[in-house]
């Protein structure tokens, strides 16, 4: 790589990483006491794609390890946020799915972060997002290929 392809490169994941550690310290302010940002990450996607999913699975999804799901799947489960069944057909492994408590915290959650992040969209304007929103998504996919 050359020294501006270098320097670009830089440029770009240094954004990334403020931008990432401005939205979640301004959302994490926001969201309804005692949820985390992980808990709300794990609620809307199971209130999104409304299957059962094995910690395994959210796990992977999330890029974590088996222990810090199981962990951020315990305190939901604790919170009556989501219930955690054994696999009828191998009790080694299990099912998680949100519960109505999951559902109305995660929309809570939403209710609470949405006017900061259209405050954003607003700000920037809807055109230029939507224009480096599939570079964005290209790079997300790429970074994903590569674990």
């Amino acid at each position: 790589m050359s020294d501006s392809t270098d320097q670009l490169a830089v440029a770009l994941f240094s954004e990334m990483f403020v931008a990432d550690q401005l939205v979640r310290n301004r959302l994490s302010k926001v969201l309804p006491k005692g949820m985390e940002l992980s808990h709300f990450s794990v609620l809307n996607h199971l209130a999104r794609v409304r299957e059962e999913k094995s910690p395994a699975q959210l796990a992977k999804l999330f890029h974590l390890t088996k222990g810090a799901m199981t962990n951020t799947l315990a305190k939901l489960e604790w919170a009556g946020h989501v219930h955690i069944r054994p696999d009828w057909d191998d009790a080694r492994r299990k099912f998680v799915t949100i519960s109505p408590s999951g559902v109305a915290a995660r929309d809570a959650a939403l209710q609470a972060i949405t006017p900061i992040i259209s405050d954003v969209v607003r700000s920037v304007g809807e055109e230029r997002l939507k224009n480096v929103l599939p570079i964005l998504r290209e790079i997300r996919i790429r970074l994903d290929d590569d674990s």
